[in-house]
C-alpha cells in the first residue's frame, strides 16, 4: 500500500513529466487544427477573390437595352426633384417640381450609349404626339463632354428638351438608375408610376403612358 501512495504522489506532483505518448498525441492534435483552418482561410479567400473578379449580375449594367418594365422603390413614390442646365445653352434649366400638374417622362441617356442612340430617333418621332396630349419629355445626359451631348442631338435632331446631370450624376443616383437608357413615367401629382431599363419601344410606351393616365 505505501508503495502505491508513493507511486501515485509522483504522477500528481507539479511538474511531473508528461508521459511521451500524451505529448505525441497532443502535438498532432494541434497540427490538425492547424491544417483544417488554414484549409478553411484558403476557401474564404479563394471566395472573395471569386466574388471581386465575377461581375454582379443582379442588376442592369450600363448601356443596358431590351429589360423592358422593370419594378423600382420608387415606384409610388415622389420623384426626386432637380433643377439642371439644358443641354443647349440657350434653352432655360429646367425644375422638374415646376412639371406638376403636367404628366412626364424622364430618359436618362448618354452619347456614347448604343441602345440610346438606336432609341433617340424614336423618341423624337414620338415627341409630337406626346406633346399634343399634354406629356412632358425630358431627357437627361449623364457625365460626358458637353460637346458629345450636343452633337448627339443634333445627329438625331431632337427637338425635346434634354437637360445635363451634374458631374457625379446625382439626379441618376437619386431616381436609381442603373444604366443607359432608363426611363421613368410620373404621373401628374408628380408620382413615379412606371420605369422602363433599356430602348423603349412603342408598345412599351404606350403600356407606361396609361399607368400616368394618358390617353
Amino acid at each position: 500500500m505505501e508503495m502505491d501512495r508513493i507511486a501515485s504522489n509522483e504522477i500528481a506532483a507539479p511538474g511531473a513529466a508528461v508521459p511521451a505518448t500524451r505529448q505525441k498525441g497532443s502535438r498532432k492534435r494541434n497540427i490538425t487544427i492547424f491544417v483544417v483552418v488554414s484549409c478553411v482561410n484558403v476557401a474564404l479567400l479563394a471566395l472573395l477573390w471569386t466574388l471581386l473578379l465575377t461581375p454582379h449580375t443582379g442588376a442592369p449594367q450600363g448601356n443596358s437595352s431590351g429589360l423592358g418594365d422593370m419594378s423600382s422603390p420608387l415606384i409610388g413614390q415622389p420623384a426626386p426633384d432637380f433643377t439642371l442646365s439644358a443641354v443647349d445653352s440657350s434653352a432655360n434649366p429646367i425644375h422638374l417640381a415646376a412639371l406638376k400638374g403636367k404628366p412626364v417622362i424622364v430618359n436618362f441617356w448618354l452619347a456614347s450609349c448604343q441602345p440610346c442612340n438606336a432609341e433617340a430617333p424614336f423618341l423624337q418621332q414620338s415627341w409630337q404626339q406626346l406633346r399634343a396630349r399634354g406629356v412632358v419629355l425630358v431627357g437627361v445626359d449623364g457625365p460626358e463632354k458637353s460637346g458629345d451631348a450636343q452633337a448627339f442631338l443634333q445627329k438625331y435632331a431632337v427637338t425635346y428638351p434634354n437637360v445635363k446631370d451634374t458631374i457625379d450624376g446625382a439626379t441618376a443616383i437619386n431616381f436609381g438608375a442603373t444604366g443607359q437608357p432608363e426611363t421613368f413615367f410620373i404621373d401628374r401629382q408628380g408620382v413615379v408610376r412606371a420605369r422602363w431599363v433599356g430602348e423603349l419601344t412603342s408598345d412599351g410606351l404606350q403600356a407606361e403612358l396609361a399607368k400616368i393616365q394618358v390617353q
